[in-house]
C-alpha cells in the first residue's frame, strides 16, 4: 500500500514562521545601518515599502486573494500607517543618531508595551511565566545595549533615543491593531494591504527617493531592496501567520531574541567581535524567550491535560 508523507504539524509551522521573522528582522538592523549612509530616513522607508508592496501584490494576484473584508480594514489602516510607515521612518532616523546596540535595546521595549496593550485592549492573559521571561530578556537587552554603546565618547543623541522609543510604541500599537483584523482576513491580505497603506503614507518622501537613487551606491540600493523583500514582505507575512495563531503578548516576547542575533550577524558580516558582556546579554535574551515559551507537560492521570486548552486555542480566541 502506497503511503504519503504526513503534513507538517501546525505547531512546527508556527515555530518556523517565528524563527524566520526574528532572524529577518535582526538582519534589518545591519541593512538599515548600511543603506542609511546613502538614503535619508523617509526615502529609505518609501523605497523599502515599494519593494515590499511589489512582492506582496504579486503574491496576492498569484493566490487570487481580493480585497480584505470590511471588518479588517480599520486594523489594516492603523497597522499600515503606524507600524509599516511610522515605525520604519522613526527607526531609520533613530539609527542615524544612535548605535545599533542602543537602537536594538530601545526598540525591544516594544514587546512589553505590546503585552500590556494586548492585556488591556484584547483581554489577553499575562501569565507569570511570560512576565518572568520578558523581564529576563529585557535585562539581556539592556546588557547588550550598554556593552555595545560603551565605546567612543559614550555620548548618546537624545533625539535618537526618542525616535527609537517612538518606533517601539509604533511597533506595539501596530501589532495590537493587527491582531483583531486577522479574524476577518488572511495573513497575506492583512500584510499586503497594511504595507500598501504604509507606502501611501510615505509618498511625501517620493521626491527625496528619486533624487537619492542616482547618487546612492549599488550596495545601498540592494540593501534597501533586501529590506523590502525579506524583513518586510516575507517576514511580516510569517509574523501575521503566527499572530493569527497565538496571543500577541506571547509572540512579542520572542522578538527579544533579536538583539542576540544582531550581535551574531555583526560578528559574522561586519567583523565586530563582541565583548563577553555582549555575549552574556545575548544569552539572557535567548534564555528569557525560552522561559516565556516553556510549557510544562501535564502529569499522566492528573486530569490537567483535559483541562488545558488545545494548542492555538488561546490565539484563536484572542485570550
Amino acid at each position: 500500500m502506497k503511503t504519503f508523507p504526513r503534513a507538517v504539524p501546525p505547531g512546527l509551522l508556527i515555530v518556523g514562521a517565528v524563527c524566520f521573522t526574528v532572524f529577518a528582522w535582526a538582519s534589518a538592523f545591519v541593512s538599515i545601518r548600511s543603506a542609511g549612509a546613502a538614503y535619508s530616513p523617509g526615502a529609505l522607508a518609501l523605497g523599502r515599502l515599494l519593494a515590499a508592496s511589489l512582492v506582496l501584490v504579486t503574491l496576492l494576484l498569484l493566490r487570487r486573494e481580493g480585497l480584505p473584508p470590511r471588518g479588517a480594514r480599520r486594523g489594516i489602516l492603523v497597522s499600515g500607517i503606524v507600524w509599516f510607515g511610522g515605525y520604519t521612518v522613526a527607526l531609520n532616523w533613530g539609527e542615524r543618531l544612535v548605535d545599533a546596540g542602543t537602537a536594538s535595546l530601545l526598540v525591544n521595549t516594544g514587546p512589553i508595551l505590546m503585552a500590556l496593550l494586548a492585556a488591556r485592549l484584547l483581554g489577553e492573559a499575562l501569565p507569570p511565566r511570560l512576565l518572568t521571561g520578558m523581564a529576563v530578556s529585557f535585562v539581556g537587552a539592556v546588557v547588550v545595549g550598554l556593552s555595545m554603546s560603551s565605546g567612543g565618547d559614550g555620548s548618546t543623541s537624545v533625539l535618537g533615543v526618542v525616535l527609537c522609543l517612538l518606533a517601539a510604541v509604533a511597533y506595539a500599537t501596530g501589532v495590537v491593531a493587527q491582531k483583531p483584523a486577522l479574524s476577518f482576513g488572511t495573513p497575506l491580505q492583512i500584510t499586503a494591504y497594511s504595507c500598501l497603506a504604509g507606502t501611501v503614507a510615505c509618498l511625501p518622501f517620493a521626491g527625496q527617493l528619486a533624487a537619492e537613487v542616482p547618487r546612492a551606491p549599488l550596495s545601498a540600493t540592494l540593501n534597501m531592496v533586501y529590506l523590502g523583500v525579506v524583513p518586510t514582505a516575507l517576514a511580516f507575512t510569517t509574523w501575521t501567520y503566527a499572530l493569527a495563531r497565538m496571543p500577541a503578548g506571547k509572540l512579542g516576547a520572542t522578538t527579544y531574541a533579536v538583539p542576540a542575533i544582531v550581535v551574531l550577524l555583526s560578528w559574522i558580516l561586519l567583523g565586530e567581535v563582541p565583548a563577553w558582556l555582549t555575549l552574556l546579554g545575548g544569552l539572557l535574551c535567548l534564555a528569557g524567550v525560552a522561559v516565556s515559551r516553556y510549557r510544562p507537560r501535564a502529569r499522566e492521570g492528573s486530569g490537567a491535560r483535559a483541562q488545558a486548552p488545545a494548542p492555538g486555542a488561546a490565539g484563536a480566541r484572542g485570550r
